[in-house]
């Protein structure tokens, strides 16, 4: 575990002193290398991710090598993407080059998914296209400049989570829908035409296209589609070096230079001059339907920029890459990326934006480590946009177009088809695909969302309840979930089962209502009530524990998981009463059958939890107990070992007793005591072989408050006499009690704490809050000590096979401390004074995974 060991600037009676910037740096460079907050030491595992870095120095604008790269393959794929996608919505193509620049500069500096690659959304390909027809491109801008507005204002109200709460069914039958759309107007431009204003006039305008194709374009199509598939799949060592080069890529240089050479006559990219390049204007047009736009943009962009980034962070958790740490998708953060993007895409003429799946793949798959390869892929956009206008203008319209067309087709996921098919949401996802290609995107989602409900609440109200008698035992089957719509047919079939007969429900579902439950309640107290028998299961036969058996004086309310608890579980407790011959003192009784709640506690672990442990428990009594500690703790009521340590049978070999004390060696047997915790030590080291021995103290331990409290402990009354000794009895004096002679093994720990040659323990950065608890932290340091003067301790120790802990647990606080010190004996020579610091330090609840880590 990693120790939080603070400095002596953390101390409270030691506040840090200011110091300036150059001192600061001045000392940080002259610590020595055993200095344990040496950041040399403390760092951990290596990270190459810079967006750990502390801002403001040269280090946050290092580029890692693996960056470089990742951008490199990225813009070889984005780029043909990027024209193919303004082609596809009747953009100028020089939008399309603005978006994906944008994307990778913009989203990828304040973005919160540092692989994630925004461009052109490829999802927004119809919306925007039928924007550009209906309002004109510079409105459309305009548009995307709110969208990106409404972003941002989602993003401040930290709604993003709420876009994964979508059916799948639904997001995958829009992009299939979307990916249909993009393919059949793509196909009438491979085929040498000009697509149509949607889907349905693609797919009416089909037959006449076909009738006067256009060879050269078509031929340069398939030269296209035909490299796109086979590039992947060169064997060989050529293979190899030729997959380095993204296929888009390569299909689109293929064609480009067939298409040059040969001389075709074609239709090509056509960048004018950036002098030309136009800018949004004030949105003109019916109010409502620009809200409707700006709605359609917003939400369609950003729900495919939240599941790229949700896939995203799948890739890169499956990468095995232990060098590197990506830290994980913050969504909120990434709407907003999103936001401003769209914003300065709009002013400056681009497409909307969103996150990109195939884009972002490329960069996990590169290898890419932090968001510097993203900003990359956006900087060569920028300067191909500037530099390579005569190479652009080269590339023929078909060969984008097919590329295009292949992506549209591949959107179309058979995978996600039989996925949603086995999860029975085929409706719903056909509805929405329907939807989408029929009326449009925001329409069919809306009825998307509509199917689903409508399958939600058809689930919900089918249950199928079927009664029958297997040789004498009649069996209920209620399959389905139990809402109050089933409880009529429910209720007319348990009145079915005769009285007095025995009775098995089977609950084949996954959610019962109060209706429901309050139903087979009711049922099952009359039918009890009656001399019958009832027992409830579920979908593997085995006994299930709801709905409950009537809450009676003879029941109990514990479950499995909380005999722990100190509370009485609704039987009768009589109210403290003073009684006769007592004084004050009050004496609590509690009453109930069979003994009470010692009787009511076994049966509830007899008919609870015996069976879930009966297994493990039958194992240990074969192999014998085989712990790995000695855990030596105070017998307080309320320290829990095996919930502190989180320990099952056979881990632990407890030993408690009044103030957790080990006794030195040859007192414990004096003056009539026993060798109990000596017999305990040499058993577990000895016979046992245990690797630890853990001395753990608590707060508010009564057996330090006695001590404390103690006559003779006090300082006046102190005599030297009264450390190793006990008082002599007189005829005056009653003889000690057995606590009192108890207690005389912890005066060590007592004078300990008020001797001035050792220093005080310390908990976590701070001072005892009392005497008591410096006392707690004391005692089990002077315990530690009299465990290594046991003669199995110090031989275990010599060998190296024992460890020894400290351990001190705030039982109001809920939290377990652990001595820094690791038990280790001092190291000081003779005579000189204790000045080590004896720290308890604070148990993280992470601490064990940053350990591994």
């Amino acid at each position: 575990m990693s120790a939080d060991v603070p400095t002596r600037e953390d101390q409270p009676d030691r506040p840090p002193r200011p110091q300036s910037p150059k001192t600061a740096k001045t000392r940080k460079s002259t610590k020595s290398p055993q200095d344990p907050q040496d950041p040399q030491r403390s760092r951990g595992p290596k990270t190459t991710a810079p967006d750990h870095r502390p801002p403001g120095r040269w280090r946050e604008f290092r580029i890692a090598g693996a960056d470089f790269s990742a951008s490199i393959s990225v813009f070889l794929i984005a780029l043909p993407l990027s024209l193919g996608i303004a082609l596809a919505t009747g953009a100028p193509l020089q939008a399309g080059l603005v978006a994906a620049a944008v994307g990778g500069l913009v989203v990828g500096r304040f973005g919160g998914v540092p692989l994630q690659v925004s461009g052109p959304a490829t999802g927004l390909t119809v919306v925007t296209a039928g924007l550009i027809q209906q309002y004109g491109w510079r409105t459309t801008c305009a548009i995307t400049v709110l969208a990106g507005l409404a972003q941002l204002g989602l993003s401040a109200l930290r709604v993003a989570r709420t876009a994964l709460a979508v059916s799948p069914a639904i997001v995958h039958g829009m992009l299939a829908a979307i990916g249909i759309s993009i393919a059949l107007a793509q196909l009438h431009i491979v085929l040498g035409g000009n697509p149509q204003s949607s889907a349905v006039a693609n797919v009416q305008q089909l037959p006449a296209q076909l009738a006067r194709l256009h060879p050269a374009a078509l031929s340069v199509s398939v030269l296209t589609v035909v490299v796109l598939f086979a590039w992947p799949r060169i064997p060989g060592r050529t293979g190899r070096i030729a997959r380095r080069v993204p296929a888009a890529l390569a299909a689109v240089a293929a064609a480009t230079a067939v298409a040059t050479f040969a001389g075709l006559r074609l239709d090509r990219v056509d960048l004018p001059s950036w002098s030309s390049h136009v800018l949004p204007e004030v949105p003109n047009g019916p109010v409502l339907g620009l809200f409707a736009a700006v709605l359609t943009v917003t939400l369609v962009g950003s729900v495919e920029s939240l599941l790229s980034a949700v896939a995203v962070d799948k890739l890169v958790a499956a990468r095995k890459d232990p060098d590197v740490q990506i830290p994980r998708a913050r969504l909120d953060r990434e709407l907003s990326g999103q936001g401003a993007a769209n914003i300065v895409s709009g002013a400056l003429g681009g497409l909307p934006i969103a996150g990109g799946g195939v884009r972002s793949a490329t960069n996990v798959a590169a290898g890419g480590v932090s968001r510097h390869s993203t900003m990359l892929y956006g900087l060569w956009v920028a300067v191909a946009a500037l530099c390579l206008v005569p190479v652009f203008d080269l590339i023929p319209l078909a060969a984008l177009a097919a590329l295009v067309m292949v992506i549209g087709m591949q959107m179309v996921n058979i995978t996600h088809m039989r996925s949603v098919r086995r999860n029975r949401e085929l409706l719903v996802y056909v509805g929405t695909l329907a939807g989408v290609v029929f009326v449009g995107v925001l329409e069919g989602v809306a009825i998307g969302i509509a199917l689903a409900v409508g399958v939600a609440l058809h689930r919900l109200t089918r249950t199928r309840i079927t009664l029958d008698e297997r040789e004498g035992v009649h069996r209920l089957h209620a399959r389905g979930q139990l809402t109050f719509l089933a409880v009529p047919r429910l209720s007319r079939l348990l009145h079915q089962v005769p009285r007095g007969s025995a009775c098995v429900v089977e609950l084949d579902g996954s959610f019962m209502d109060h209706a429901a439950y309050e139903a087979l309640h009711d049922w099952q107290v009359s039918h009890l009530a009656q001399g019958g028998s009832v027992e409830f299961t579920g979908r593997s036969g085995a006994r299930i524990a709801e709905p409950a058996e009537p809450v009676t004086q003879s029941s109990t309310c514990c479950r499995p998981w909380t005999p722990w608890r100190n509370h009485h579980c609704g039987e009768p407790v009589e109210q403290p009463r003073p009684e006769q011959g007592r004084g004050t003192d009050q004496v609590r009784v509690t009453t109930g059958p069979r003994g009470g709640q010692l009787a009511s506690g076994l049966s509830s672990f007899q008919r609870n939890t015996a069976p879930l442990v009966r297994g493990e428990l039958a194992r240990l009594a074969r192999e014998g107990q085989q712990p790995s500690q000695l855990f030596l703790t105070c017998a307080d009521s309320r320290l829990v070992t095996s919930m502190i340590t989180a320990s099952g049978p056979g881990d632990l070999f407890t030993v408690r007793n009044v103030g957790n004390l080990v006794p030195l060696p040859g007192e414990e047997g004096a003056e009539g005591q026993d060798d109990s915790v000596a017999a305990a030590i040499e058993y577990a080291v000895d016979i046992l072989r245990v690797q630890s021995i853990t001395v753990c103290g608590h707060s508010g331990c009564g057996a330090m408050q006695a001590l404390l409290n103690t006559p003779e402990n006090t300082p006046e009354n102190r005599p030297a006499s009264t450390l190793k000794t006990l008082p002599k009895s007189t005829p005056e004096t009653p003889p000690a009690s057995p606590l009192t002679r108890w207690l005389r093994h912890g005066r060590p720990s007592l004078e300990r704490m008020r001797s001035r040659d050792h220093a005080w323990a310390r908990i976590s950065g701070r001072l005892p809050a009392d005497a008591v608890e410096q006392l707690c932290l004391t005692n089990v340091v002077q315990q530690l000590e009299h465990l290594r003067a046991h003669p199995a301790v110090a031989r275990a120790l010599a060998e190296q096979r024992l460890e020894l802990h400290g351990m001190y647990f705030h039982v109001g606080e809920a939290q377990a401390y652990l001595l820094a010190a690791d038990g280790q004996p001092d190291e000081r020579p003779e005579g000189q004074s204790d000045s080590t610091d004896k720290v308890f330090n604070r148990v993280a609840p992470t601490a064990f995974e940053e350990s591994r880590a």
